[in-house]
This record gives C-alpha cells, sequence and structure tokens, in this order.
C-alpha cells in the first residue's frame, strides 16, 4: 500500500487532535503545603493550616515525609482530569488496573461510532499503513454489523415486550428506540482496542506519584508516558512544589519484573491448561472457605455482643442478610462498608477464574473492590484468533460470518504488525474488543454481593451477568444460607420496598422477580 492510499484514519492525517490530551478540570490549591500542614497537624496541640508553613519547612518536612514513605499526608489533595484521544486499551490496562480513582468514561454500549478514531503508535511506512488499514476496516465491520444485527435484534425485543400488530404506535416507538442503541452494543465487540474514548479521571496525589513513578509497567508503556507526562504537568502549572519538591522518577523498564518474566515459548500451553481448568464454564470458583457461614454469624455476634444461645447461626445470618430485617440491603446507595455489622462479611472470600470479552472486563474491573489479576496481552498473545461471541450473533448466520470475518482480519493484521517487527505492545492495539481475557478474581462477599447485585439484573452487560449467575450458582451449592437473599434489585425489594425494579424507564421488561433464578434472559 502506498502512502497515498493510507486509509483516513485521522491520527495518521498528523492532525494534533488525535493525540491523547489532558486537562486539569479541578484541583485542591495550595496541595503540596496542604500535605505539610497535614504533617505537622499529627504532632500539634492544634489544626495548622496552609498558609503557616514556611519555606524551611517545605524544604525539610515535605521530602522527610515523602522519602520516608509517609505518603498519606499527599492524598489529601485530589485532581479531576479530563482525558481525550486515549485507548480503551491504555484505560484497561493502567488507568483502571488499581483500585485508587474514580472515573466517568464515554460508554460503547449507548454512544454510536461513526469515526475512525483510534491511537496511533509511532510507526513508519509499511506497519503504518497495516495498522490504518486495520483500524479502519474494524470500523466498516461495526458499521456493517450493527445494520446486520436490526433484525434479529428488533424481533427479540418485541419478544420480550410482546409487540403485536395491535400494539399502539407510542410503546412500538418506545422499543423500537432501543433496537439500534441493542445492535451497536454487540457491534461493538469488532471495534479495536486502540478505540478512543474521554472520561473523567480523578485521583488523589500520592496516586499521582506512584502513577508516575509506574509508568513502564504494564501493556501500554508508550501511551503511559504521553498521558501521564501531560497530568504532571498540568499540576505543575497550578502547583509547581507539588511534584519539584518530592517524587521519584520512573522505574526503569529493565527493573519491571513482568518484562524479565513474561517470555513464555508457547503461550498456547499456559491458555489451554486455563480453559482446560474452567472446565466450560465463564466463571469457576475455586477457592472457597468451608467454615464461611460460621464465620460471618461468629462475627455478627460479636458485633452485637450477643451469645450463641442469644443468637443461633440461622438467626444472625437472616439478620444479616435478609432484606425484610436488614434494611441497608434496600438502599440504593451501597452503605454496606459503614455498617458494623455488614462487615462480618468482610471475613467471607471467593476466588474465581474467569474468560469473558475485553470490553466486558472493562466494565467488569470497575468493581474495584473485587480485584482481579488480569493478563498482559503482550505477553499472552497467540498468532490465532482468540475471542468470545455474543448472544445475538450466535446463530446469526449473516452476522455470524461477518463477526468471524472480523475476527480473523483483526488477527492477520496484528500478526502482519509483528512479522514487520513492530512491538507487541503496539500489535495488539489492532485486536478487537471480543479479545479473550483470562484472569482470577477475588472478592470478600461484602463486595461480592454489591457486583452481584448490580450485575445480575438484565440490563447489566451479557458476560458479566452470565459470569455473575454462575458464581452465584456455584456459592448457594456450598453455602446456601448466605446466598438465600441474593439477586438483582428487583429480587431483593420484591416485598420489602417500591418501587421493586429501580431501572425506571429501563426497566428490562421481563418481571424477573417472579422466577430468579430461572428467568431467561434472551439479550
Amino acid at each position: 500500500m502506498s502512502a497515498a492510499e493510507t486509509p483516513s484514519l485521522s491520527a495518521l492525517a498528523g492532525d494534533s487532535s488525535a493525540t491523547p490530551r489532558v486537562t486539569l478540570r479541578n484541583y485542591f490549591p495550595h496541595a503540596y503545603d496542604s500535605a505539610i500542614a497535614a504533617a505537622r497537624t499529627c504532632y500539634a496541640t492544634r489544626l495548622i493550616t496552609p498558609d503557616e508553613i514556611s519555606e524551611k519547612q517545605r524544604i525539610s518536612i515535605g521530602p522527610a515525609t515523602f522519602n520516608g514513605g509517609h505518603h498519606t499526608v499527599y492524598q489529601h489533595a485530589h485532581f479531576e482530569f479530563g482525558l481525550e484521544n486515549v485507548s480503551r486499551q491504555f484505560v484497561w490496562n493502567f488507568l483502571h488496573s488499581h483500585p485508587f480513582y474514580n472515573s466517568e468514561q464515554q460508554s460503547q454500549r449507548y454512544v454510536r461510532l461513526d469515526r475512525a478514531q483510534a491511537f496511533l503508535p509511532p510507526l513508519i511506512g509499511e506497519a503504518r499503513a497495516v495498522y490504518a488499514q486495520a483500524i479502519e476496516r474494524a470500523w466498516e465491520r461495526y458499521r456493517e454489523l450493527s445494520a446486520k444485527l436490526i433484525p434479529r435484534t428488533r424481533e427479540t425485543l418485541y419478544q420480550v415486550w410482546k409487540i403485536g400488530p395491535n400494539t399502539d404506535d407510542k410503546r412500538r416507538r418506545r422499543i423500537e428506540a432501543q433496537v439500534e442503541k441493542k445492535a451497536i452494543e454487540v457491534a461493538r465487540y469488532v471495534l479495536p482496542l486502540a478505540a478512543h474514548t474521554t472520561l473523567v479521571h480523578t485521583v488523589s496525589g500520592i496516586v499521582l506519584h506512584r502513577m508516575s513513578r509506574m509508568r513502564h509497567s504494564g501493556d501500554t508503556p508508550h501511551e503511559t508516558a504521553l498521558v501521564i507526562d501531560q497530568m504532571v504537568a498540568r499540576v505543575k502549572e497550578v502547583d509547581p512544589e507539588f511534584f519539584d519538591r518530592v517524587g521519584s522518577v520512573p522505574l526503569e523498564e529493565s527493573r519491571i519484573p513482568e518484562t524479565r518474566l513474561a517470555v513464555s515459548a508457547d503461550p498456547r500451553r499456559s491458555r489451554n491448561e486455563f480453559d482446560a481448568a474452567l472446565g466450560g464454564r465463564t466463571s469457576k470458583v475455586i477457592s472457597i472457605d468451608a467454615n464461611a457461614e460460621r464465620v460471618a454469624a461468629q462475627a455478627v455476634r460479636y458485633v452485637l455482643g450477643l451469645s450463641e444461645s442469644e443468637m443461633d447461626d440461622d438467626c444472625a445470618l437472616d439478620e444479616l442478610l435478609n432484606p425484610a430485617r436488614n434494611r441497608y440491603r434496600l438502599e440504593t446507595m451501597n452503605v454496606s462498608m459503614h455498617s458494623p455489622m455488614m462487615r462480618a462479611l468482610e471475613h467471607v472470600h471467593y476466588t474465581f477464574q474467569k474468560k469473558i470479552s475485553h470490553t466486558a472486563d472493562s466494565q467488569d474491573q470497575r468493581h474495584r473492590m473485587v480485584p482481579a489479576s488480569r493478563p498482559l496481552l503482550a505477553a499472552t498473545d497467540c498468532p490465532e484468533p482468540d475471542y468470545l461471541t455474543p448472544m445475538l450473533v450466535r446463530g446469526n448466520a449473516e452476522a455470524e460470518l461477518l463477526y468471524s470475518q472480523a475476527m480473523e482480519e483483526a488477527w492477520a493484521a496484528k500478526n502482519k504488525l509483528l512479522a514487520l517487527g513492530v512491538p507487541k505492545e503496539f500489535a495488539v492495539y489492532v485486536l478487537p474488543n471480543a479479545t479473550a481475557i483470562r484472569l482470577v478474581e477475588s472478592g470478600s462477599l461484602l463486595h461480592l454481593l454489591h457486583k452481584w447485585t448490580m450485575r445480575t439484573c438484565f440490563n447489566a452487560q451479557e458476560e458479566i451477568y452470565f459470569a455473575s449467575m454462575e458464581e452465584l450458582e456455584q456459592i448457594r451449592a456450598a453455602h446456601p444460607r448466605l446466598m438465600r437473599y441474593v439477586g438483582p434489585p428487583c429480587v431483593v425489594r420484591k416485598g420489602n420496598a417500591y418501587p421493586v425494579c429501580t431501572e425506571g424507564s429501563h426497566f428490562c421488561g421481563v418481571k424477573v422477580w417472579e422466577n430468579f433464578p430461572n428467568a431467561q434472559r434472551l439479550l
């Protein structure tokens, strides 16, 4: 392909708006002096204010606290950034790979992406052309698949909402409005990991220091550096001392342990071991405490100062989990961490191994209190396509053919880039959202309870929904008393609160509370 034939991806045209852009939307003034004032308050008889901090204290107390590992004083200041033109691979791999942040990110589920906009690595010549062509082709498949999915989506939604010849026009139009949204939600599986996204991202000062230190870790060190350097620069513009007075240089790539260890001659062996262990499941419990029910019940008694003769295990667990008795279970705001009694569930832990798509895991990882060890794509990548297929595509002959073609094309482009000598870090950007992610995930029941409540709703992303249902099934078999009152909000609220469904105009159309867990999800 000649330079003149290079696809019209905006990033390739030298458009500066296609590069990562960071703005500082909100910040704490005098962040550095505030940290020192907080440190001084620890040893003072009164509250120390930032305007009391002297130059001598900036020189002495600041570095002394930071270098000594007393970092909580740098956690008070928060910085709210606006991020544009960053890839979803970067967000998944770096920004959302830890729990200490808050993000509001543009949704691919409900926002139609008409233009091919994606992150461009520093490629030249043929590699640049192959990369651009792969991105443009993925967008073509996205548009084609969206159209192919419309008939089946309409048919399924009409079935769910019982739309027939005599249905009034207003109701029909309301359902028609959902058809395209559901079609693009599924079509997004073929979009590349390089696809741009926009988000509001807030971190504390110490987390920003950590991110700067670790910018060479993970799958996206080049893009990470582009973004983190801008974040640091924006903070320096409003408070230079916050980084100039304290901090550390980024870890060298040679000192990143994963770089040294991720050198398997054939990652397929690890992948095959993982899939064999799953035994056909999406999510499989691999660690469980046989005494979990007893431990939780004892913890409840200890909190309340009751003996077992006054409250046996069955009663303790019912008081803890029955929404008719424990009103915390009916809160739409998750207040469990603030309840002395609910914190008894922190002592019950489960670990799962799970296989879902990159796009599903990008949502799953937002449950930050249920952390996971996620793969390095550059270390685990194999030559052949390895992906998940959503329900609306499976069994839909035309859509399935187009979908599999898109997968073959994506992996062929990635393999071509590797053959041209492109680093894996850059080559994997052209892989699709459908790429399979194999992970191990753990959490306490306190946080899993919130996740399972939200993700067993029919409006939840389909893969996370089915994974959550499998998890409930396995834990229910082992700990039936802990799982007796677990389900989506409508199941928890039935007979205890109104409205039963908390989704309002987004009601899924199925009275799940009448037949949980056996209600059938069609899309």
